[in-house]
């Protein structure tokens, strides 16, 4: 299982840093589009709609690999003195307070998509219903809770043993 939460969250994090790729590329497009407005260019039409989906997707892409390996900010000031076992203690309800969190905005997103594909709302330049970005969001959001569950229950398996099969910084992947 850690095989597998490892090559979702590693590739749902190489799809977002493509998007992110190309919405620089679309922005760097856009900007000279302006640029050369009197030449007869533009900016890319809907360049914002299109940033503003790209982005809150790259960022559900990236959660899972952040999660794995410990990435989000943390102050150890109190917990560096702590022993080793007090700390995968900690570690592991910090992890499942993390998973449930990630479930719920899962399970907001869901709700968000159904209402948004059961009005037919669309985006205002492009046209695009608003659920495609709902929909796109659920795929990384879904491997979000799958790497979630899987790393929660890790640690909580090495608080209960005191066998750790990865550390802090996640370099033991």
């Amino acid at each position: 299982m850690k095989k597998l939460a490892y090559g979702l969250a590693n590739g749902t994090a190489l799809l977002g840093g493509a998007v992110l790729v190309l919405i620089i590329l679309m922005t760097v497009t856009s900007v000279i589009g302006r640029a050369l407005v009197p030449l007869g260019l533009g900016p890319v039409p809907g360049d914002f709609e299109l940033t503003e989906m790209g982005i809150a997707f790259a960022v559900f892409c990236f959660l899972p690999l952040c999660q794995l390996v410990a990435g989000h900010a943390t102050v150890d000031v109190f917990t560096a003195g702590l022993g080793a076992q007090a700390n995968r203690i900690l570690l592991a309800i910090w992890e499942v307070a993390l998973t449930a969190t990630v479930v719920f905005i899962a399970w907001r997103l869901y709700e968000g998509f159904l209402g948004k594909l059961g009005n037919n709302e669309i985006t205002m330049l492009l046209q695009f219903p608003v659920w495609w970005g709902y929909a796109a969001a659920l795929v990384p959001a879904g491997i979000g809770v799958i790497v979630g569950l899987w790393s929660a229950a890790d640690r909580v398996r090495s608080a209960l043993t005191g066998q750790d099969t990865r550390t802090v910084e996640g370099a033991n992947h």
